[in-house]
């Protein structure tokens, strides 16, 4: 009986140390297998024999075979992927536009100095054909500079929208992945007397751990082994062993924009807004927080030059004795983008470049007010039950042009997203440029061409705010009276039609006193200096033949260097600086940010694997461990055969 007693302990520790081979053998065949964690054998003693002796132990037997998991450790992994995934992504492509504008060849502001050097040219020599022409052609040079950053910005939008439709597909994969490996765990845990299914539960943690490297994900486990998975605000992406589907629609208002939708059964909607993490939380995070407010910021800068460069062309005079006409073509008015799926029509012009900001944004209507959404700072900027005109907080003036606006209809307005692509050049005739200022004022004079007058009075250049009373149908007379305004009150009468003296005391006002022209010829001023005599005369007239005048040019020139965008803050060029800075800080801190959060994901990477990772060294060490105690099990076998054979001998004997 003994015999047999030391023949079953032998066998059991014989089959246990077999098993603890294989499971070795197991962790370092897998020892480079991607989310393997290292298993080992649970062994415990078999129940023992009582005898008047004491309890008579049996040996061991096999509890299980676990997998070495931390659950936290394991979590921590997989919200450290799917963050350094995100911020990987937005810094690859903020770099790219990053690089863009800052680049000294491809960018903006080397063009934008280019082409007002050569309005100063112009200014220098007005006469000088070829300063036009170089004039003409840097104006061309800019334009195309204009449209180039905003083919580029276009070729990123598109690459955005194929990156969120390959990621979409991959993540249905894994999805799908994940929910076959919930069935088939669960059905082993049913088949397996409750054991766990290792192999299959380390390969699901790795289709997890794939999935957060494109999207945030949470994770739920379930009482029969299955995980369901959650995205955005925890919208299901897989329950037990169903999986929804990701699909990749166009935008409510514009289809060309590419969106993330979940369905769910017979509804879809779409979460991008929701989606973080990962590749894809990246791309929608680049799309959403840089590349359209570049665009627009860039957009803005072309509408703000082309409009305040032709509202100073179109008071300026050409080589043909004719007023200026637009410079560029007037985007101002054409450029901002109206999206909806109202059958109403709403149209929006830019009424103040001055006031216009890089926001997009939103009109909607609940049946009765009407509201307009600052979507940048989401600011109500405008909230009645009148439809909205002009909003002059934000430069913009709203027109229903046709069909009536439901209740719940919504629109979205792009005011400067395409201000880029649309400008360009409206002239093609050097001779058109208006360099010349349309008026010039001087002294009167006799039929000789003497000055008449006996004052020490003086008129300046005479300019022009618009242009509704030129070119003039007759000189303009400014003929100076001690009592023009009362006893008492000098000024200047002015023939031609003016209602109205212009009100000029030497002792108060001299020395460049500005008066301006009403009535017939509004928006006409000069500037008086002096202290004529009584009957003294000026005349302003038309400035035919002013080939050699550079006023207007002058005036071209000097936008350069005033604060025409930004509510007044801002020049193009500071605009586009400010373009540049803000995408280069975005950039850098990202870049700061990915570096630290990939910092963090190897520290826990390597956590993780000081845990579940296989070491061959500790590996080799239990080899040799279980092969010994294989070897002395094999020892007992054979030592009670010996004992058993003894037995027979006595007794046959």
């Amino acid at each position: 009986m003994a015999s047999g007693d030391l023949l079953g302990t032998s066998i059991s520790g014989l089959l246990a140390f077999q098993r603890a081979l294989s499971v070795t053998g197991h962790n370092v065949s897998n020892v480079n297998t991607p989310g393997f964690s290292r298993q080992r054998l649970d062994l415990v003693t078999r129940p023992p024999t009582p005898s008047g002796d004491g309890f008579i132990g049996n040996g061991v037997r096999v509890n299980s075979v676990e997998r070495i998991v931390d659950g936290f450790i394991n979590g921590q992994l997989t919200a450290a992927t799917a963050a350094n995934g995100q911020l990987q992504e937005f810094y690859r492509l903020a770099s790219q536009v990053d690089n863009l504008l800052a680049d000294p060849q491809a960018g903006l502001a080397p063009s934008l100095q280019r082409f007002f050097g050569a309005v100063s040219d112009v200014a220098n020599d007005p006469s000088s054909i070829p300063a036009r022409q170089v004039l003409l052609s840097e104006a061309q040079s800019l334009a195309d500079r204009f449209e180039y950053l905003d083919q580029r910005f276009e070729t990123l939008r598109a690459g955005v929208n194929t990156q969120i439709t390959n990621t979409v597909s991959e993540i249905n994969g894994l999805a799908t992945g994940i929910a076959a490996m919930n069935r088939d765990i669960t059905l082993a845990l049913g088949t397996g007397a409750g054991q766990p299914p290792n192999d299959l539960l380390d390969q699901r943690d790795e289709l997890v751990r794939q999935l957060a490297e494109r999207v945030a994900v949470t994770t739920v486990p379930q009482d029969d082994g299955a995980v369901n998975v959650f995205i955005g605000n925890g919208q299901t992406l897989v329950v037990g062993g169903s999986a929804s589907r990701l699909d990749v629609v166009g935008n409510p208002y514009d289809p060309t924009r590419k969106e993330v939708a979940i369905t769910a059964g017979p509804i879809s909607s779409i979460v991008s807004d929701m989606l973080t993490g990962g590749t894809l939380g990246g791309a929608l995070q680049f799309r959403n927080e840089m590349l359209d407010s570049a665009q627009n910021a860039l957009g803005r800068t072309a509408i703000g030059l082309a409009a305040t460069f032709n509202d100073q062309h179109r008071l300026g005079q050409d080589l043909n004795n004719a007023l200026g006409g637009d410079f560029f073509t007037a985007i101002d008015n054409s450029s901002p983008r109206v999206l909806s799926t109202s059958a109403a029509t709403v149209s929006v012009s830019v009424s103040d470049v001055n006031a216009l900001t890089t926001s997009d944004y939103r009109l909607d209507y609940d049946g009765a007010t009407y509201t307009v959404t600052r979507l940048s700072d989401n600011t109500a900027v405008y909230s009645n039950a009148a439809f909205p005109g002009a909003i002059a907080s934000e430069g913009l003036t709203f027109t229903l042009t046709a069909g009536v606006v439901a209740a719940g209809n919504s629109f979205l307005i792009q005011p400067t997203r395409t201000g880029a692509r649309d400008i360009g050049l409206a002239l093609s005739d050097v001779r058109r440029i208006a360099a010349a200022g349309p008026l010039r004022s001087a002294e009167a004079t006799n039929a000789s061409g003497v000055p008449t007058n006996t004052g020490s009075g003086r008129i300046g250049a005479a300019t022009v705010s618009n242009t509704t009373s030129l070119p003039l149908a007759a000189n303009i007379t400014l003929t100076f009276d001690p009592n023009a305004g009362g006893a008492g009150i000098p000024g200047f009468v002015v023939g031609g039609g003016a209602p109205t003296p212009l009100l000029y005391n030497p002792a108060t006002q001299g020395n460049g006193a500005t008066l301006t022209l009403g009535g017939a010829y509004n928006g006409i001023s000069f500037t008086v200096s002096g202290t004529p005599a009584s009957g003294d005369s000026f005349v302003v007239s038309n400035n035919t033949g002013g080939v050699s005048d550079n006023r207007n040019a002058l005036a071209l020139a000097d936008l350069r260097i005033q604060q025409l965008l930004g509510n007044g803050t801002a020049t193009y060029e500071a605009a586009y600086g400010q373009l540049v800075a803000d995408v280069g800080i975005q950039t850098h801190r990202t870049d700061i940010s990915r570096s630290a959060q990939q910092v963090l994901l190897n520290r826990v990477t390597e956590e993780r694997e000081s845990v579940s990772g296989v070491n061959l060294d500790e590996e080799a060490a239990n080899l040799m461990r279980f092969q010994q105690a294989y070897q002395a099990a094999a020892q007992m076998i054979a030592v009670s055969d010996t004992v058993f054979q003894t037995l027979l001998s006595a007794v046959r004997r």
